[in-house]
Order: C-alpha cells, then sequence, then structure tokens
C-alpha cells in the first residue's frame, strides 16, 4: 500500500475527533492527521495527544492553520453549522480537498458559496451524508433501483427522535436555537432529504410543511418548576428530560446499566459534549452552570420539536417526511408503496427491511453488519473520502450532489413559516443566483 493520506482537521469536537478521525487508529497504513485547529485547549492537547503531534502541529483556530500553508493531502471540516462556509472555502483556496460535517452550511447562500467555491477551484468538496454509506440504506437504494417495487405511487419517511435526544441536542444544547445554529429540519432532517433525492432520482417539483414547537416551552408547566434541574425541582425524580436522569446516573439513556454515584462517566455521547471533566463532580459542575443543566422548559429553544414536509415529484409520487422529538426510541421507518409491490423498514437499533410482493411472498431482506456509528455510515462516508483523495473512486455525496437536499430543507422552512406551497424550480433558480 502507498504511504498514508495525511489530513488537517479543523474542529475537534465529538464528530471530528471521534467519529471519523478514530477511523486512523484502526486502519494507521491509510491515513494519518498532522495537523488539528480547536479553540478549545482541552479537546486540542486531547487530539494532540491521540495522534502524536507536537506544539507545531496545533493551532488555536482555523485561520492560524491556513495562515501556516498547505499542510496536508486533506481537510476534515467539522466546526459548528454557522462556521462551515469561511474554513472550508479557505481550505478549498489553499489546494485542500475537503470532507465536510452537514449540514453543509446555515444559509442558502452559504450553501451556493461553497458549491461554487468547490467548481472554482477544482478540488473534491464531500459532504457527510453518512447514511448513503450504510449497508442498511446500500441496501436500501439496491432495491429502490432494481425497479423491484415498480413504479413508486407514495413513500412515507419519519425521524423518529428519542425524547432525551431531542432534549440533549435541540433543546438544551448546541442545534436548539435557529439564530445560534439552523432550523431543526436542517440540522437534523437533510440526511433524511439527502436519502429521498438519492433513492427516488425523481426531483421533487413541489412542497409544503407545517410545524411548530408545542411542549418544549415554558408554558407547559407551573411557575414551581425552577431554572435548573439541580435547583431542587419537585418532580425531576419522575421527569422524564431530568438533566441529573440524563448526566448523572444516566438511568434515563438507552443503554446496558446506568451509572453508579461517583462513577466518572465513558467519553462518548452525549457526555462528552456537555463538559471536559466527566468525573461525577465534574459533571455536577456543569449541570450547575452550563447549558446541559437546564429545564428543558426554561431554555431558550425555539426550533420546532414536530414537522412534516409533504412533497410531490417530476413524475407524480407523493412523498410525506415526518420529524418529531417525541418517540420513545430513536429510529427512522419508512415505506414505499410500488405498482408491484410495497417496502417497510426500520432503521434503528434492530434494522429491518421487508418486501411485501403484490399477490406474492413476504421477503425479510438480510442487511450486512456495520461496523462504525451511524450504522456504519461514520467510517464508511470517511474512508471514501480516503478513496477519493487516492483517484479510486468519485465521492458519492459530493457538493452539488447535496446542495439538493439543502435546498429541500430551505424550502420546508421557509413554506412552515409562511404558510406556502413552493415551487422548487423557483425556488433553485432563486438560489443558485444568490452566487
Amino acid at each position: 500500500m502507498s504511504k498514508p493520506i495525511e489530513l488537517v482537521l479543523m474542529g475537534a469536537g465529538a464528530r471530528g475527533a471521534h467519529a471519523y478521525a478514530s477511523y486512523a487508529f484502526a486502519h494507521p497504513g491509510e491515513v494519518r492527521f498532522v495537523a488539528v485547529a480547536e479553540p478549545d485547549p482541552v479537546r486540542r492537547r486531547r487530539f494532540a495527544d491521540e495522534h502524536d503531534l507536537d506544539e507545531s502541529q496545533t493551532f488555536a483556530s482555523w485561520e492560524e492553520l491556513i495562515q501556516a500553508g498547505k499542510l496536508a493531502d486533506g481537510a476534515l471540516i467539522t466546526t459548528q453549522d454557522r462556521m462551515h462556509v469561511e474554513p472550508t472555502v479557505a481550505a478549498l483556496e489553499a489546494g485542500y480537498d475537503v470532507l465536510l460535517e452537514k449540514p453543509m452550511a446555515d444559509s442558502l447562500e452559504g450553501c451556493v458559496r461553497l458549491v461554487q467555491a468547490a467548481e472554482r477551484t477544482g478540488r473534491s468538496l464531500q459532504i457527510c451524508h453518512v447514511l448513503r454509506y450504510t449497508p442498511f440504506w446500500q441496501t436500501m437504494h439496491d432495491i429502490l433501483s432494481s425497479g423491484r417495487l415498480g413504479r413508486i405511487i407514495t413513500v412515507e419517511h419519519r425521524e423518529n427522535v428519542a425524547w432525551w435526544h431531542m432534549a440533549h441536542s435541540f433543546v438544551r444544547g448546541n442545534w436548539r436555537n435557529k439564530e445560534l445554529s439552523t432550523p431543526m429540519i436542517l440540522a437534523k432532517c437533510c440526511h433524511d432529504l439527502d436519502l429521498l433525492v438519492w433513492n427516488l432520482d425523481d426531483p421533487v417539483v413541489r412542497l409544503s410543511s407545517v410545524g411548530s414547537l408545542l411542549h418544549y416551552r415554558a408554558e407547559s408547566v407551573g411557575p414551581e418548576i425552577p431554572l435548573r434541574c439541580t435547583d431542587g425541582c419537585p418532580i425531576e425524580a419522575e421527569c422524564p428530560f431530568s438533566a441529573l436522569g440524563i448526566y448523572m446516573d444516566a438511568r434515563l439513556l438507552p443503554g446496558p446499566r446506568a451509572l453508579a454515584e461517583g462513577e466518572t462517566a465513558p467519553n462518548s455521547w452525549p457526555f462528552m459534549t456537555m463538559t471536559n471533566d466527566l468525573t461525577w463532580e465534574g459533571r455536577l459542575e456543569a449541570l450547575k452552570t452550563g447549558p446541559y443543566g437546564r429545564c428543558v422548559y426554561r431554555c431558550d429553544n425555539d426550533v420546532v420539536d414536530h414537522q412534516t414536509v409533504l412533497m410531490e415529484t417530476a413524475s407524480g409520487t407523493s412523498v410525506t417526511l415526518v420529524m418529531h422529538g417525541h418517540s420513545y426510541e430513536e429510529y427512522r421507518s419508512l415505506r414505499f408503496d410500488g405498482t408491484k409491490a410495497s417496502l417497510r423498514a426500520c432503521f434503528g437499533h434492530q434494522p429491518e427491511i421487508v418486501i411485501y410482493e403484490h399477490g406474492g411472498a413476504e421477503e425479510v431482506v438480510d442487511i450486512p453488519a456495520a461496523s462504525s456509528g451511524h450504522g456504519g455510515g461514520d467510517w464508511g462516508t470517511f474512508s471514501s473520502f480516503l478513496r477519493v483523495l487516492r483517484g479510486e473512486e468519485k465521492a458519492l455525496t459530493d457538493v452539488r450532489a447535496s446542495l439538493e437536499s439543502h435546498l429541500l430543507a430551505f424550502a420546508a422552512e421557509e413554506a412552515r413559516l409562511n404558510h406556502q406551497v413552493i415551487d422548487m424550480a423557483s425556488f433553485r433558480a432563486q438560489a443558485e443566483a444568490l452566487g
């Protein structure tokens, strides 16, 4: 094998340092990281120690890393959503091929700017639509592309976000407020919209959407409920959103066991996002002073907790996407009905695909095992990026292909807010003109 691909990392949070960069530990002959840019000194030092980087290879900002000149073959950019465009454009112009975390940008203008920057510089810009790279969704894609279902008449796709995940990410966390991050339909469902675009290969012509924030708001509880779960809340013990129950003893999280009092939490999501000090004392202090200890009814969140998008494709297929944050379990469920057969599937803890032939047999489809997070998609995406850099394949999720799902998400939010039916041809034309 040729020498390992060399990469730089911009943003050493959970997605960058753990979901993707961990691939280097298992495949040292394929890739190695030679620099990191991360403003948090603890995360920066941790990543440097894990990847054997010295001080000259660590930077407090992406600007400092870019100013150091081209240090590697490619760049992995996993900064916060609102910080995607500038470092990515700078990296492309510096000669890096880039793997960029989704969503690609927090605005239509930003998305178009990224497409234009990649095409102007001639560099590869691959977006982390990781679900395309999972065994489950690749099996789904093969079935739908084969024509086995006949002409697709209607599609139902549900993104069922577990109640505790909703509370962690979209009520207390980084994606709680659209002015600080992005609308939830973009942050959470650009994956789902990308899968629909990929699997149907049939452009959406019309789109409408409804949704709102119903539950996670002050009106849902009385004045006796304090600002924080650590402030003697009278309903904390039975509250399914208790920060103590999620981050301290973990009794509300799915998994094999709770954490004993005094026990240090594992360096894994969601614990790693709340504090760098995962000891019992460190987590408790983070709940008393940081955003993750707030009552879910006392936060500054404004993103929806449920939204439905209705779409019509060029061939006449009707598509319904439902996203909500009140599920008993984290999973995606879907149904495709065609003229020859129906398909029902579940992508979650126990993935399943079943085909029901009209007047015929029922088949449970074999799904290959997954090997990393997001059903194998995290490492699948990263491995693909390395093959793209080696010239072995074309990116399955390059920036031009990924633009369509983002356009649909922005159109859905506009339709929801303005009570409109969006003509997608006009919407696409307006978006392209922004550049």
